[in-house]
């Protein structure tokens, strides 16, 4: 049995377009219930800027729905009907070609190119299935026009291919400091999908623990904490196998729109100043190192709504409020419950070099944009607004410039015509991943973090907020650890990789702190 829903775009069911960076969803509306199947059709259209597909790799969005029963006091994880590649029931919709490929978990969609092209995607009237009988939805609930509410999100990725790659920069005389080797100066090509048994044995190296993959691990400056593990985990995602990884760093108002779907005692656990007054995440009265997120100064006792406001004039989310500025003053509990919430996961400093390097070959003291050329940025243009980016023709925010004080805009150096160079983008074209803000990683560095094995998030958060996913680095960010550099510290912590931090465990927020996760090709 069918019914048609026919709710107009002001319908208390549907909400807002939401944003990250440059993705834009609107138009969201509902389609046919079926009543004996206990599904719903959600259609929206999604456009993005710079996207590809080519012969290397490509990009896409990562699309999830969030539901609400009681009229947005509190949201759940809507599960999808169907895994595969467009399945039944799904619409691809018209305009930019796309395929939709659904995880097995069907915890969201992957929207992709399905032909070779790049540039603008914009896409209409796609189409996905929830399936709310999965969700304990009753046909009433969701069908009913004003207090089930609906939110489509998305989240700009690029598909990492499987294979071999170098890891360690080693030149046979030097290396970048604590990065990995197969012998002191020594680079490792990673030829396995597996790493099993790696042996930390403190400030000694003994070839013969290395077993297959040859990497191994001196225990000295920060590059391993417990000097005694062994990894053997068949799961632990070492960059061999594909994945996604997030396109640019966690933005301010991919942050914002997390927060505002939380409970207020969620809230709490991902604000600095617990809501109690008109600051969020520094907890400063004043904007401190561009982070702009802010609550209203009269906060109400029930979940509050939450903005960047860059000027300080209490107006939110202006064309100049910086919500496209990469979140910084986030801890690892905040990057982990919004990977967790969104159906994604961290991604290890493995990951993270393959993601930097791809397949090309190490280069001493390399960036991630595969040269030891770098350019600093010296100033910012169109300061807080979408288009912004640096006033010199720079590729990465490092040493704390006096002009610039703070992350830039996620993706602030690439347009249309950028290189590779300019724009700051890895092989893969992944934004950022030096420089800007401190990338959060899963560290190989003690055996938490040797301990996980790469399951994503549910969409769902325990009551006080945090992940509940078993085998990540908890609260406390024992298992995490720093890759990558960032806006404040010296020009040597960029470098691909460099570990001096790739262990150290912070718990607490900082200036300098980001985050961007991933998820395992289905």
């Amino acid at each position: 049995m069918y019914r048609t829903l026919l709710f107009v775009m002001c319908a208390a069911l549907i909400l807002p377009a939401l944003y990250a960076n440059n993705i834009t969803v609107s138009n969201v509306t509902t389609g046919t219930q079926n009543l004996s199947g206990d599904t719903l059709i959600i259609q929206f259209d999604i456009s993005w800027d710079n996207s590809w597909s080519d012969s290397v790799n490509y990009d896409a969005a990562w699309v999830f729905v969030k539901y609400s029963l009681d009229s947005g006091a509190t949201w759940n994880h809507a599960t999808l009907k169907t895994s595969g590649t467009n399945p039944s029931g799904f619409s691809q919709g018209s305009g930019t070609g796309l395929d939709i490929v659904v995880p097995t978990d069907k915890k969201g969609a992957f929207l992709q190119r399905s032909a070779t092209g790049s540039g603008t995607v914009s896409a209409t009237s796609l189409q996905l299935v929830w399936d709310y009988g999965a969700n304990a939805v009753t046909d009433d609930q969701a069908g009913h026009p004003v207090t089930t509410l609906l939110r489509v999100l998305a989240v700009e990725m690029v598909y990492i291919p499987g294979g071999s790659y170098d890891l360690g920069d080693g030149s046979g005389s030097s290396e970048s400091t604590n990065a990995f080797h197969a012998s002191d100066n020594t680079k490792v090509t990673i030829g396995t999908s597996l790493i099993p048994n790696i042996k930390v044995d403190g400030n000694s190296y003994d070839d013969t623990q290395l077993k297959e993959s040859g990497i191994g691990i001196d225990g000295d400056g920060g590059l391993d904490t417990d000097n005694d593990g062994v990894i053997d985990n068949a799961s632990y995602p070492t960059g061999y196998s594909a994945f996604y990884v997030m396109k640019y760093e966690l933005s301010q108002s991919q942050y914002r729109d997390f927060l505002n779907m939380l409970t207020r005692t969620q809230q709490n656990a991902h604000t600095a100043s617990q809501v109690a007054n008109q600051f969020a995440l520094s907890n400063t009265a004043s904007v401190d190192s561009r982070n702009s997120l802010r609550v209203p100064a009269s906060v109400p006792s029930g979940v509050i709504t939450f903005g960047c406001d860059m000027d300080a004039d209490g107006v939110f989310d202006e064309t100049t409020d910086g919500e496209w500025i990469a979140c910084n003053y986030l801890h690892w509990g905040d990057v982990t419950a919004y990977a967790d919430w969104a159906g994604l996961r961290p991604m290890t400093e493995l990951e993270y070099e393959k993601a930097c390097r791809g397949t090309a070959t190490a280069v001493l003291n390399e960036y991630a944009w595969g040269s030891t050329t770098i350019t600093q940025a010296t100033g910012i243009a169109n300061s807080g607004k979408t288009n912004e980016t640096s006033s010199n023709d720079a590729n990465c925010t490092y040493g704390n410039h006096a002009s610039v004080q703070g992350p830039l805009r996620s993706g602030a150096f690439a347009d249309a015509s950028s290189t590779r160079q300019n724009a700051g983008a890895s092989y893969y074209g992944v934004m950022e991943l030096g420089g800007n803000v401190q990338e959060r990683c899963v560290t190989l560095g003690n055996s938490t973090g040797r301990s996980f094995t790469g399951i994503h998030g549910d969409g769902a958060l325990d009551a006080d907020g945090n992940t509940d996913v078993i085998n990540w680095p908890g609260a406390s960010a024992t298992g995490s650890g720093f890759r990558g550099g960032d806006w404040f510290n010296t020009i040597d912590s960029v470098s691909v990789s460099y570990r001096g931090s790739a262990a150290s465990t912070d718990a607490n927020r900082a200036k300098t702190y980001g985050g961007r996760v991933a998820r395992s090709a289905p």
